[in-house]
């Protein structure tokens, strides 16, 4: 399908979001990719996997990049050669990519039950305003997951604790946006995030 959504934070940052119902065979069929990514989705096992990648170059050349534009450095950050910031995330049937002048992150998650099984693995702070018994609390645990994981993604510092370094103010889901700090190293970083969420799922991205 065409772009799910297209969402313009400030003139120099653009988010567009793909669902991914194309076949594997739709989705290659006409693309360009370099060698090395071509090994890359050849050697994937899931369906899913492939499809969300190719959702992702698809999503590229929204944006009026090819798959030749995009590359990783060691830290597994990807960039495009232009210097244009970037930030790619995939999850089940929806991928995202945002792009600014600004350094970003972006991270989208299925809403499940089980993420209160791992949620003492990335919380501490958010404990003291979170209610289990709430209808919203699997919402709020997915928001705060993406929140983290997008400045986790802007951050790029391997290593630093969702649970240790990264706190998400009180916020309601209706608010779509949230305040969240990265505490590192005896210096605070403020950030303002904004999410959404649509068709079960939730999506957050940070702008430095």
């Amino acid at each position: 399908m065409p772009v799910y959504k297209t969402i313009t934070p400030n003139s120099q940052t653009t988010v567009k979001i793909w669902k991914i119902d194309e076949s594997y065979d739709d989705l290659i069929q006409n693309m360009v990719l370099k060698p090395e990514s071509l090994e890359r989705v050849l050697g994937m096992k899931s369906d899913l996997h492939r499809r969300g990648f190719l959702s992702v170059r698809h999503l590229l050349a929204e944006f009026g990049y090819l798959d030749t534009d995009l590359f990783y450095d060691e830290k597994g950050k990807p960039h495009l050669k232009d210097g244009k910031q970037i930030s790619i995330t995939h999850s089940f049937y929806f991928s995202a990519v945002i792009i600014s002048d600004f350094i970003v992150g972006i991270d989208i998650e299925k809403q499940r039950n089980k993420i209160s099984i791992i949620a003492h693995k990335f919380i501490d702070y958010e404990l003291d305003y979170l209610n289990e018994d709430s209808s919203d609390y699997i919402k709020k645990l997915t928001t705060i997951w993406c929140v983290k994981e997008s400045l986790y993604k802007l951050f790029a510092t391997p290593g630093v604790s969702f649970k240790k370094y990264f706190l998400v103010i009180p916020f309601e889901i209706t608010d779509k946006e949230t305040i969240a700090w990265i505490d590192y190293k005896q210096k605070k970083h403020r950030y303002s995030v904004e999410f959404l969420e649509f068709e079960g799922f939730t999506c957050a991205y940070a702008i430095q």
